[in-house]
Order: structure tokens, then sequence, then C-alpha cells
């Protein structure tokens, strides 16, 4: 008699354990070939080398991770330790990629429910140690899997801390991921091709095509939202507060917005440079001048701003992941908050016109804009992510002050 291995057992008694009441827990030999079939599909894929290639010139040497081929983008970092799949299905993300500072990326696999928007966005992903395999029962798939079937090109095995210390001194370029073609000037001529973000609109591709309508009918809210790359969970949080939102493309014009009847308004996330967006800035001051609440996140924030002309700057890096610092200046307490956004409100010409706008918010780590309020609208707006999944919550208040304040109205 073969006896099963000491692994073998510790697998699935651990399997066994967290299975669900009623559930039948898998066999060992069901195990051993979900174990054997990712493993056959890892060694495959570490016999595959991939490369990095920045803008600068740095290259970097890792293995391929997801589907074999070849992308470009904005390379930037996020220092959250959970919710990677909430990260790549965000649009805001489009056209960048992205460096997963945690060091395992795929652990707990992925998951239908766990999705910001209906696909993946980000352009690739870099990371220290792709998991093939995942340790979570309620997981649909793995990531490998995942980035087959969303055609995800990405480098594991690469020095990951390396890579962030050269981005936060060196600051936001682009670069290129290739699993395909190992030609470091070929490379080099593909990437002088991709546009840089600065300058580039890209709402419009992420926005949805048509409006549609997300909650109860019955709600005694209703919020008109311009959909600039808008998250699920802002839908969410909206209709747990007793709202019905309608989204509307990004470049919809304000009278169909107010031909709906909304009681309040709202101006999303999203991807790109908000200089390039004057169709949206034109949008929000018709808004304004009608007078009903208004709310912004993230690139809306950033929208509201340049409405009443506020401009807008490129920085250095930006600001992403899910441990940023930041102080309500009205009461003076600290909210620890989700935030992913390249570009920031010029603190400078605020101080300019303190006569028209109230900072009500600021970055603890460098001091830079969080969030406004126009003085003499029932206007407001953040620039970080309080509807933020899986966390933190510390601001998800802010969605009852919209609330609030479509009541008074």
């Amino acid at each position: 008699m073969i006896l099963p291995t000491f692994a073998a057992l510790l697998q699935y008694a651990i399997f066994a354990a967290i299975w669900e009441n009623g559930q039948k827990a898998p066999t060992i030999a069901q195990t051993a070939l979900t174990s054997k079939n990712c493993a056959v599909q890892q060694n495959e894929l570490e016999l595959r080398p991939a490369l990095l290639l920045l803008e600068d010139g740095s290259l970097f040497h890792g293995k391929a991770a997801g589907k074999i081929g070849t992308t470009a983008g904005e390379i930037c970092f996020n220092t959250g330790m959970t919710g990677y799949q909430e990260i790549f299905t965000d649009p805001s993300y489009f056209g960048q990629l992205l460096v997963a500072t945690n060091a395992h990326i795929g652990n707990y696999g992925t998951k239908k429910s766990e999705t910001e928007s209906t696909a993946i966005k980000i352009a690739g992903l870099i990371c220290k140690n792709f998991t093939y395999q995942f340790s979570r029962k309620q997981a649909d798939e793995s990531i490998q899997e995942y980035f087959e079937r969303e055609n995800l090109v990405g480098i594991s095995d690469v020095d990951t801390r390396a890579i962030v210390r050269h981005i936060r001194t060196k600051g936001a370029m682009n670069a290129i991921i290739s699993s395909e073609i190992l030609d470091v000037d070929e490379l080099k001529k593909k990437l002088a091709d991709v546009p840089a973000m600065e300058g580039l609109e890209l709402a419009s591709k992420v926005s949805t095509d048509k409006p549609y309508v997300y909650g109860n009918d019955n709600s005694g809210y209703r919020v008109a939202a311009l959909d600039f790359g808008i998250k699920e969970n802002i839908l969410r949080c909206f209709t747990d507060r007793d709202c019905l939102v309608k989204v509307f493309p990004a470049k919809t014009s304000f009278e169909e917005l107010k031909a709906w009847s909304p009681d309040g308004y709202f101006l999303s996330n999203g991807p790109g440079d908000p200089g390039a967006m004057d169709y949206a800035v034109e949008t929000t001051k018709k808004i304004l001048e009608e007078g009903k609440p208004l709310f912004g996140i993230c690139l809306g924030h950033q929208i509201l701003a340049r409405a009443v002309d506020i401009p807008t700057y490129k920085m250095h890096h930006g600001h992403r992941g899910i441990n940023h610092p930041v102080k309500n200046v009205i009461s003076g307490s600290c909210e620890i908050t989700s935030q992913n956004h390249g570009f920031g409100v010029s603190p400078e010409a605020i101080h300019n016109n303190i006569d028209k706008v109230e900072i009500t918010h600021l970055n603890l780590n460098d001091e830079t804009i969080e969030g406004i309020r126009i003085k003499d609208k029932p206007a407001f707006s953040v620039q970080y992510h309080p509807e933020a999944s899986p966390g933190p919550h510390d601001a998800r208040y802010l969605f009852d002050e919209f609330i609030r304040l479509m009541g008074k109205s």
C-alpha cells in the first residue's frame, strides 16, 4: 500500500477545515491533480524569460507571467498589501504598467465579484513573486488563468524594490514589458512610439458607451454620474445610501444630464490628464451654475478644480496605495486613505483664490491638496478614494455628506 505524503495529508486537512457546511471536501487525488496542473503551467512559464525596459534605458531581466506578448505604458507602483484584483480592474490605471510592491501576487487567486469594472484595465504587471497556486476556496481561478483570459502580459522575478526606488528618484516614465521580444534595440524602438501620459485624454476610452441605471427605481435620491472611469464600489456606496444612479458617458452634455432631473451630480475617477478634458470642465461649470449638489472623486476632483480656474499638474511619481494619511483640516481628524493618481491640483492657485475655493483635506506625507470645497456652491471633491475596496473605509462619511447636501437642496 502506498501511503500519501505528509504534504498531501496537510494540504487535504487544510482544504477540509475551511470547506463550507454541506459541501464535500476535495479528495487527495483531486488536490494533487490541481497542484500538478498548476506546477506544469508554472514550470512552462518559468522557462520563458522576459524583459522590462524603462524609458531612461534601465533594463530588468525576469520571467514571463500571464499572456506571452509585449505591452507598454507609463510605469507606476502601488504599495497596497491586498486587493490586487480591485487594482487590476480600476479604470484609473488604464495605460499604465503596475509595479506591485507586495512580495506575493496571486496567492489568494481571483474572484469575479472582486472587480471594479468589466475587465482588467492595467496595461501590464510587474511583480516579485507571481503565485500560480492559490489558497482560497472562494476564488474562481488562478491569477495565471485570469491573465490569460484577459490577455494581460506581465513579468515576475524582478527586483521590485530597486524598480520602485528608481521611480521614486527619477519620476514617472514610460516602459515596456516583453516575453516574446528579447532584442533590446527592437524594444527601444517600440517604446519610443508610446505617447507620454501628460496630455493624454483617456477618460472617454474607458467610459460607458451609453447611459445605464444602477440601483432601485424607488430610491430616495437620483444621482447623475459622469463616467470618466467609474469604479463599481462607488456605485455600491451610492445605492447603499438610498440612491438611484444614472451613469452617463464622459462627453455627455449638461443638458442631457439635467433632463433626467437628478438631485445631485457626481464626477467620477478615471485615467489620463485632466488638462486634456476641456469638455468635462465646461459641463462642470454648467452644473455649478445650476446650483445642485456636486461631488467629485480623484479625476472628478481635478475637473472640479479646473472648473473654478484652478490648474492641475503632473506629479513626480504620484500617489498609489492604501495607507496614505490625509488630514481633514475642517475637523482636525486624520484618515488612512486609498489613492491612485499621477496628477494633482495646484496649491499655489488655490491660495490665490481663497475667495472661491477652500482646502478641506491635505496629504500628511507631502502636503499636496487632497480635498476642496467651492465656497458659494454645494460642491466638494477629494483626490483620494472614499469608496476604497477592500479598504480602508475611513472616508465613507463623504458619501453621507453628499446625501445631506441633496437632502437640503
